[in-house]
């Protein structure tokens, strides 16, 4: 057998995008962390200093990934655990459409909240 082949009940594709996702996730939890706690003395402590920080398109790019990949990478891995399960194609059909609607859901939620801090909405 293949060492690198996907394990049981995931797909090649699937777990590649998983694997890739956790390494992302991994940078991206470095940046997020020294971003807002150690490089704001004390951390990003108030409402203004959330917009202020915000208020720069670099990081918004950089938070909005971040939600899409811990979201994506979060549905694969309940995913994953739920096929371990040996689920029935039609299950396995609506695990993918409840868990995909789920992410969607989450992001468009995080997008949302973001805009709404940046508009003084929130």
């Amino acid at each position: 057998m293949n060492d690198h082949a996907a394990p049981p009940g995931r797909t090649g594709l699937l777990w590649l995008v998983e694997a890739g996702s956790g390494l992302l996730l991994a940078v991206l939890l470095f940046l997020h962390m020294i971003a807002n706690h150690f490089v704001v003395p004390g951390g990003l402590q108030t409402y203004a200093d959330v917009v202020r920080y915000l208020s720069n398109p670099v990081v918004v790019i950089l938070e909005v990934t971040f939600l899409v990949t811990v979201s994506g990478h979060a549905a694969l891995g309940v995913r994953a655990i739920l096929f371990d399960l040996g689920l029935s194609r039609r299950s396995g059909r609506l695990v993918n459409l409840a868990l995909g609607v789920l992410a969607v859901a989450a992001v468009a939620y995080g997008v949302w909240l973001t805009s709404a801090v940046l508009s003084g909405q929130a």
